[in-house]
């Protein structure tokens, strides 16, 4: 849903053409995300039949061979790419850079410390960039700034999670790299950055109302809610959080409503 900020924060995300746009970016970001999450459970296989939850991933499991998997990785990524490129040749060059970082994350980035972090963090990046790239919309500082420092957070949490979660912190690598104390520092960095940048970004949006700055108390709770809850156990799958926990849930409706009452209420 990245691929919808810089659209949606630039008041165009309702033009007809604008929405096409970003529609078609949305799926060939599905079907390259899918390709290198195939490609990463495939290198990942050895390491998941050892965890009590991946075990259960069909690769893993056996339920989905290697050779089905990568041919179907390929006719994934090359749709993806070719989709991509359709829409516009920049968002097909901007979507080859993600299929590079992403499958080089799968062999090699991932056995690296401080660069897995990086790595994953860029993803989310380069989506938020492939928005205002298929849509030709101007990203600013600031937002290109909260969603590194968002990312930076969610990325740190799962990486908090995960060592949390031993015995099976064995499982990945790099984890024998990191501490619970330095990927708590991270988050709180990362999370202070996020709020602050977004702040300066909703106090310098002209609109009819206060929205955008009541949009920053959802923001920053949000934020809150989900390092209580990797502290009391839970994040290694940061899309159960994100889905399933019903604060957050709320926290994201009441943000996208005042977010979209910004933009669009009195204009």
């Amino acid at each position: 849903m990245l691929v919808a900020a810089a659209p949606a924060s630039a008041e165009a995300l309702l033009r007809p053409a604008v929405a096409l746009e970003v529609v078609l970016a949305f799926v060939a970001f599905c079907l390259i995300a899918s390709a290198t999450y195939l490609v990463n459970d495939v290198a990942d296989r050895e390491e998941d039949r050892h965890h009590a939850s991946k075990r259960l991933r069909p690769i893993a499991a056996g339920e989905l061979s290697v050779r089905f998997a990568l041919s179907a990785a390929a006719v994934l990524g090359l749709g993806g790419l070719a989709l991509a490129t359709a829409v516009r040749p920049l968002l097909g060059l901007v979507c080859l850079g993600y299929l590079v970082l992403t499958l080089s994350y799968s062999l090699l980035w991932r056995h690296v410390i401080v660069a897995d972090i990086v790595a994953i963090a860029a993803g989310f990046v380069l989506r938020a960039v492939a928005g205002g790239v298929a849509t030709d919309i101007a990203l600013s500082r600031r937002f290109l700034l909260v969603v590194s420092a968002g990312a930076v957070f969610l990325v740190a949490g799962k990486r908090y999670a995960e060592l949390r979660g031993a015995p099976h912190a064995h499982t990945r690598g790099t984890l024998h790299g990191y501490s619970l104390r330095s990927m708590r520092a991270l988050m709180i960095f990362a999370a202070i950055v996020a709020v602050v940048a977004y702040a300066a970004f909703a106090f310098a949006r002209q609109a009819h109302g206060p929205w955008f700055e009541l949009s920053i108390v959802p923001f920053a709770l949000w934020l809150g809610r989900y390092a209580a809850l990797l502290r009391i156990g839970n994040g290694e799958a940061p899309e159960q959080l994100i889905l399933y926990d019903p604060p957050l849930l709320s926290l994201t409706a009441i943000w996208v409503g005042l977010f979209f009452a910004g933009v669009y209420v009195g204009h």
